[in-house]
């Protein structure tokens, strides 16, 4: 018989989810051009065998899972230099951030992650601006979250954040953050609208503001072991499959946006939707961060954000 290379890709999230249709394209292109060469399985959700969804990282990296993605805040205790583009405020507009993430940005990061951790890096899917929804009253100042205990990535910039912000900042897997926000013992949490109802959340929180305060990607990344040991011919594949499900996944991602926020509306939720002078306030909350960052990380890294900082 024949062998058949085994590609197993990961996910935390449902079928439906632009992630794991991102993963679905890549198998159909890679079994569209090798057939039986490959054997192609999918686990899009490891949080319903009971993993947390930050298990992502090992299940790769130890080669039971082939490739996943999982956002970059993940892993910057690893690869502090992954830090950089969790500041607040950082980018302006998505084509600017996902210009940055595709190329020289992106590029030195992957190279960092990559020597730090047993991956490849092929590509960033987008996980997008964050907005801040809760339980307790709207949000439109920092003196609105006063207080608040708001689950946050494990990333020490996303804890020094909302520290700046007067909230008390826990750093909390998704499945625990879930489980809190249910049981009303969390306050709060920042997300894309589309995570915030792909995990139920506007179904405990009725205050939602579109405060954009950071823009956040997942790293495609694989098995290194089993990367490299492919024929050339399937790295190839692999790369250009990744290229198209990244560009397909950020489209799809714009359309879950739009429904999340209908969503959240016919769940009876308010959104406020921050003017310009609501939104600097909030930047001049967290600037003292900025001057941090520029003792913290080299020249040559901060000069490759849009507007250096």
């Amino acid at each position: 018989m024949k062998h058949r290379i085994p590609i197993r890709m990961g996910g935390y999230g449902p079928a439906t989810t632009s992630f794991s249709r991102g993963l679905k394209l890549i198998g159909d292109r890679l079994t569209a051009a090798f057939g039986d060469e490959v054997d192609i399985k999918y686990v899009w959700n490891i949080m319903d065998l009971g993993y947390r969804a930050e298990d992502i990282l090992w299940l790769v990296e130890d080669g039971l899972l082939t490739l996943g993605y999982q956002s970059s805040s993940y892993l910057t205790d690893r690869v502090p230099e992954l830090g950089i583009v969790d500041y607040p405020f950082v980018f302006q507009t998505t084509p600017e951030a996902r210009a940055a993430m595709d190329g020289a940005l992106g590029q030195a990061l992957a190279h960092a992650l990559e020597a730090k951790a047993n991956y490849r890096i092929l590509g960033w899917f987008e996980n997008g601006f964050r907005h801040i929804s809760n339980r307790l009253r709207p949000i439109r100042t920092p003196a609105d979250m006063n207080g608040m205990r708001i689950r946050v990535l494990p990333s020490k910039v996303h804890e020094r954040t909302f520290e700046l912000l007067g909230s008390v900042p826990l750093r909390m897997d998704l499945t625990e953050a879930i489980a809190a926000i249910k049981a009303g013992t969390l306050d709060a949490q920042e997300n894309p609208f589309a995570n915030t109802v792909t995990y139920g959340v506007h179904k405990f929180h009725r205050f939602h503001s579109v405060t954009n305060h950071f823009y956040i990607s997942r790293p495609i990344f694989f098995h290194r072991g089993a990367f490299d040991a492919w024929p050339a011919r399937l790295q190839q594949e692999m790369r250009a499959a990744v290229a198209a499900a990244v560009a397909f996944q950020r489209d799809l991602a714009r359309q879950e946006d739009e429904e999340a926020r209908a969503a959240i509306a016919a769940e009876g939720c308010e959104i406020a939707e921050l003017a310009r002078d609501e939104l600097a306030a909030f930047a001049a909350a967290v600037k003292p961060i900025y001057a941090e960052a520029r003792a913290l990380y080299p020249g040559q890294i901060l000069k490759l954000l849009p507007r250096g900082m």
